[in-house]
């Protein structure tokens, strides 16, 4: 049996269709002996948030199989930091964007814009709050305050999972979920990553853990369906051909204007 070591990439916004396949993959890795480690590089500014909780979870249980290893790119915010924090060990960029810890549930109220221009929308309900989260109309102050407890819900869970992964006191990792980011330098400083290291040092490092020498790297990405190759094309790596960037521009605007769920 040849002895591999996996390169996957993620690139982009952090969303449930687009986490499926690596779910998947990191399904398959765990079960493929011949792969001896695994260094995930990231590069994302995070996203929904049960989707960044599912890629945290995938690489976690990878993990606990053989040593991943996380590279961060240009930027690991929010959920993509949540999602490498799975690894064993977590690289970073000197110049890298690091953290963003928190959460948010953004409501975008269109009423009256809707009005100037001669539309009127009426929503037929049942259930005091059901129409609150459609947009439409601004929160009242209950509705607003059932939201922010939401959002504090789901912060609470983010600064705990980082105080656990990064082995730091709950109230430590408190003061630094601000949401700010910070150079991969900062970030090393006040013990978010463990090293700063390009990709190809942070594969030299899950080389020397395996003893798998780096030549033997295969870059993996996520299988597409014959049909979607076909259109898209057969390039590598992620994001396909024009219509699959346009659709995932088209669909990141859309989720970031709506509000459509907590994100991370």
């Amino acid at each position: 049996m040849r002895e591999r070591l996996a390169h996957v990439p993620f690139r982009g916004t952090i969303r449930e269709r687009s986490v499926q396949p690596y779910l998947q993959m990191f399904r398959e890795l765990r079960r493929r002996p011949r792969y001896k480690g695994v260094l995930l590089d990231i590069s994302s500014g995070g996203g929904e948030s049960i989707a960044s909780m599912d890629l945290y979870l995938a690489v976690k249980r990878l993990d606990q199989v053989k040593p991943v290893f996380a590279a961060i790119g240009s930027m690991a915010a929010s959920g993509a930091y949540m999602a490498a924090l799975g690894a064993r060990k977590v690289f970073a960029y000197p110049e890298s964007a690091v953290g963003s810890i928190g959460v948010v549930l953004p409501h975008l109220a269109v009423r009256e814009l809707l009005q100037r221009v001669g539309v009127s929308v009426e929503l037929l309900h049942a259930g005091e709050h059901k129409d609150a989260f459609q947009g439409y109309r601004p929160l009242t102050d209950v509705e607003r305050s059932k939201m922010q407890a939401i959002v504090q819900e789901g912060y609470e869970e983010f600064v705990g999972l980082v105080a656990r992964e990064r082995e730091r006191p709950v109230e430590e990792i408190r003061a630094l979920a601000t949401g700010e980011v910070w150079t991969g330098r900062k970030a090393l400083e006040l013990g978010l990553v463990d090293a700063l290291a390009d990709r190809e040092e942070a594969l030299t490092a899950l080389s020397t853990a395996t003893g798998v020498p780096l030549g033997k790297t295969v870059r993996l990405g996520p299988p597409r369906p014959f049909l979607d190759r076909l259109i898209n094309g057969r390039g590598p790596g992620l994001g396909g051909g024009l219509a699959d960037r346009l659709h995932d521009a088209v669909e990141d605007a859309v989720l970031d204007l709506t509000g459509l769920g907590l994100r991370r």
